[in-house]
């Protein structure tokens, strides 16, 4: 099985051709994510910008977000939260995204990065922005040229329609529970999924995964030494196998909806218009121990 949609991803050779385009905007959105063992901190990671690499190196042209500052509610509580759709677009304007701009997005590590924003994108109503398949690693490991030359966009107006349904609240996955026409999928690793990862992954509050909810780690849709996205027909048959074919809506979830963004992505390239992304995922659920969670024996 192919991609019905297979324009939100592009490969290295079509970038590098079209480098000289006017209307081109290159996004680095590589944050990282340090594990640490703080039982006082929320989560097992704190937040680092990726823009020191960005400054090393990256793609010539490229300017830099800087997700959980440029893209995300600083109020909130928890990390990444997205923010309202007005404010979304005037950062997306104030970053250089226009009516008629052509975006492509990629991460230095994970796609996962990318595609994050890209799903803010596409809440926004914005259709043409890409993802690039494997990112600053396959760039570099063809040899192609890096700058460490920082660009940044002219402000301008960004006037499209935002899309709702896009976010699942918590409310909605609890009723999913319940329901055996929605399919909730957790893209965390497996050992968090079962409850079992005490090392370097560890869990959001409570060990596990959300009662009823199947696995489908990220991780595992991505080739390690390249970090494109494993062939479409066998993420097809992943997913196949967890039938989300026969599910009225899909759901997907991790630690902070990041990594869940790359499985949003994947289903609507398959051609699922269903889909929608947990923000906060666990980072909300784990610690409210009202919300049910089961682990694996």
């Amino acid at each position: 099985m192919a991609y019905i949609n297979p324009h939100y991803l592009v490969d290295t050779d079509w970038l590098a051709s079209h480098l000289a385009e006017p209307n081109l905007r290159i996004y680095d959105c590589t944050t990282h994510l340090i594990h640490q063992n703080d039982p006082a901190l929320p989560g097992p990671y704190r937040v680092q910008s990726g823009l020191e690499d960005y400054l090393q190196e990256h793609i010539p042209g490229a300017a830099f977000i800087d997700l959980q500052d440029d893209l995300s509610d600083t109020d909130s509580d928890l990390r990444f939260t997205c923010p309202n759709s007005s404010q979304l677009l005037s950062a997306f304007a104030t970053l250089g995204v226009g009516d008629k701009s052509q975006v492509v997005l990629y991460s230095q590590t994970s796609p996962q990065w990318a595609t994050r924003i890209w799903w803010l994108l596409r809440i926004v109503g914005f259709d043409n922005a890409r993802v690039l398949d494997g990112g600053l690693t396959k760039w570099k490991l063809e040899q192609r040229s890096v700058s460490d030359q920082q660009t940044t966009y002219t402000p301008t107006q960004l006037t499209t329609t935002p899309r709702t349904g896009l976010m699942a609240s918590k409310e909605e996955v609890l009723t999913a529970i319940n329901n055996s026409k929605v399919c909730t999928i957790n893209a965390l690793r497996r050992a968090q999924h079962a409850g079992q990862d005490k090392g370097e992954f560890g869990n959001y509050g409570r060990p596990g995964h959300i009662s009823g909810s199947v696995n489908v780690p990220t991780a595992e849709l991505v080739d390690s030494n390249t970090t494109t996205f494993l062939p479409a027909e066998h993420i097809a048959s992943v997913f196949t196998e967890i039938s989300v074919d026969k599910a009225d809506r899909i759901l997907t979830y991790c630690g902070g909806g990041i990594a869940a963004s790359a499985t949003a992505m994947l289903l609507v390239m398959l051609g699922f218009d269903n889909v929608s992304l947990y923000d906060a995922s666990l980072s909300e659920w784990a610690p409210d121990k009202t919300l049910p969670m089961d682990v694996l024996n």
